[in-house]
C-alpha cells in the first residue's frame, strides 16, 4: 500500500452521510452478531454451573455442547473482526459494537475530531473529540465543523 493510500480519510458531514447506506448495513450485522455472542456467552456460563458440570470439562455431561459453543463463539468473534475491518477500509472506526456507534474522522478548527453516528439515526448529526466517546458527543447544529482542510481527502 503506498503512502497516499495509507492516509486517514477525512470526512465532512455530507461525505459521511453518503457512506451511511453501506456503513448502516455493516453496523446492523455487527450489533446483531455482538448481541447474539453476548447471549451465547452467558448461556455457556449458565451451563458450566449446572448440576453434572464439573471443573474438568472432559468429564462434564455438557462437554461436547460447551466445546461446540465455544468454537462457534470464536468463529463469530473472527466475523466481528472482519466487519470491523470492512468499516476501517471505508475510513470508519467502530466505537461501540453493542450500541452500533461509529466515528468518521473530520476536522474542526484545524484539529481532528470524530463525526459520530449510531445505528438507528437517520444521518450523521453529532461529533466529539478524539479523547471523548459517544456519551460526550455534541450536535453538529450547535457547533459547526470546519471542513476547509478536507480538500486533501481521499475517496
Amino acid at each position: 500500500m503506498n503512502a497516499e493510500a495509507q492516509r486517514k480519510l477525512i470526512f465532512n458531514p455530507d461525505e459521511a452521510n453518503l457512506r451511511l447506506p453501506l456503513v448502516r448495513a455493516i453496523v446492523k450485522d455487527i450489533v446483531a452478531l455482538y448481541e447474539n455472542l453476548h447471549d451465547r456467552q452467558e448461556r455457556i456460563e449458565e451451563i458450566k454451573h449446572l448440576p453434572g458440570s464439573t471443573t474438568r470439562d472432559e468429564d462434564s455431561v455438557y462437554s461436547e455442547e460447551l466445546l461446540q459453543a465455544e468454537l462457534d463463539i470464536e468463529n463469530d468473534k473472527e466475523q466481528l473482526k472482519t466487519y470491523e475491518e470492512e468499516l476501517l477500509e471505508l475510513g470508519v472506526e467502530l466505537e461501540d459494537p453493542g450500541l452500533g456507534v461509529v466515528n468518521f474522522p473530520t476536522l474542526r478548527e484545524g484539529k481532528e475530531v470524530y463525526l459520530c453516528w449510531r445505528l438507528g439515526e437517520e444521518e450523521v448529526g453529532h461529533w466529539h473529540s478524539l479523547d471523548e466517546t459517544y456519551s460526550d458527543r455534541r450536535s453538529l447544529l450547535e457547533e459547526s465543523i470546519d471542513n476547509d482542510d478536507h480538500n486533501d481527502m481521499l475517496m
